[in-house]
């Protein structure tokens, strides 16, 4: 058995200060073989998970890779997210990676939401195009980021604003009773499905957008005239978000998930808890992370400008993220060397035993090929 390092690493951010506890506004843990210095390592990172003890990272470890999981300060605070600043910090984990751990080539993994934001982050490197949220000034740091070497989207979303907007409960008549409901558009009112006519989901999809769209609205116009007064921003709450027709449905995209099953169990139950994404937010960080209209955190378009060699692992048991959108992200790199794989597996690949070192090899020998 491999013996693997675990470094912590703390470093200052270009945005932030340090806390006046102490902690780094970047931080993370870089896992290596014990005795060697990898020349390939790979940096995880997402919008607001802590990944700094990722799954893969002992286990890229023990194939001679190093693996930093890495956080920048959003993570457990995506109420106030900035796609910008995030960027930014993720940089710092890329620097370090090259300048104080030497390794000689970077791989970006994004993992679940990392998929989109480790794709924003490789775009933004090589042509600098994401822009600072409403009335915010540009950020310089992220006009330099050093870009990776190649790019892999494991289990990975289609963006933030796509994966909410799936996932949103469209029969919600008023964004401030958690409980309103119009009985048409109801998933969960037997009358409507399972399973669900075509007509009605197409009607439930339009809804969703529309939804959304009234959301950014609201927002906007909120930030509008907060602008008059001594407030630049206020804290707001979304309902509701456990409620794509797939999750109730297994015969919408046919997959080898569990039916009626979300990654928080019953969709019905939790579609009406306290938990999931985007429940809370800000009205900047709405539109930056958010919004279908506004949000720069969609993958297509940054998928586009990536040209490194590029690797998509889909989860072929995965609850909430589907065949289709696997082939999208594959189809929207620019890299003429990409690969599209499957692995029959759960989302966070716990299930069955043994899918994390299936992964683990798959993701070793693409990269070997590579000259990793």
């Amino acid at each position: 058995m491999t013996e693997i390092v675990r470094e912590f690493i703390g470093l200052p951010s270009p945005v932030a200060g340090r806390a006046g506890a102490g902690g780094h506004p970047c931080q993370g843990i870089y896992h290596r073989p014990a005795g060697r210095r990898p020349t390939t390592a790979f940096i995880a990172t997402h919008y607001n998970v802590d990944f700094s003890e990722h799954y893969l990272a002992s286990l890229m470890a023990e194939r001679g890779f190093g693996f930093l999981g890495w956080n920048t300060r959003f993570r457990g605070n995506e109420p106030h997210f900035l796609l910008d600043h995030a960027l930014a910090e993720i940089g710092v984990g890329v620097r370090w990676l090259r300048e104080h751990a030497a390794v000689e080539r970077v791989v970006l993994l994004g993992n679940s939401g990392g998929g989109s934001l480790m794709a924003a982050y490789q775009s933004q490197a090589v042509e600098p195009n994401v822009r600072p949220a409403a009335g915010m000034r540009p950020l310089a740091a992220i006009g330099e980021l050093p870009p990776g070497d190649a790019f892999i989207a494991l289990a990975a979303h289609s963006g933030r604003p796509e994966v909410l907007t799936a996932w949103l409960d469209p029969s919600v008549t008023d964004e401030n009773d958690p409980v309103s409901a119009d009985p048409g558009l109801d998933p969960f009112n037997p009358r409507n499905g399972p399973p669900y006519t075509e007509d009605f989901q197409r009607r439930y999809r339009a809804a969703q957008r529309d939804r959304n769209e009234r959301i950014t609205d609201w927002a906007i116009a909120q930030l509008d005239a907060l602008s008059r007064t001594r407030a630049r921003d206020r804290l707001f709450t979304v309902f509701r978000s456990w409620a794509d027709l797939r999750m109730i449905d297994p015969s919408i995209e046919p997959s080898g998930r569990r039916p009626n099953w979300c990654y928080l169990g019953d969709p019905q139950r939790a579609n009406y808890g306290v938990f999931g994404v985007g429940t809370v937010s800000t009205l900047r960080s709405w539109l930056s992370m958010w919004s279908l209209r506004i949000s720069q955190c969609i993958a297509a378009p940054h998928l586009a400008r990536i040209t490194v060699p590029s690797l998509v692992v889909h989860a072929s048991a995965d609850a909430c993220v589907y065949e289709s959108d696997a082939r999208a992200l594959c189809q929207a790199l620019a890299a003429p060397d990409k690969t599209l794989e499957f692995i029959k597996a759960d989302h966070y690949l716990q299930e069955p035993e043994g899918a994390r070192d299936q992964a683990a090899d798959l993701i070793a020998a693409w990269v070997t090929a590579r000259g990793g």
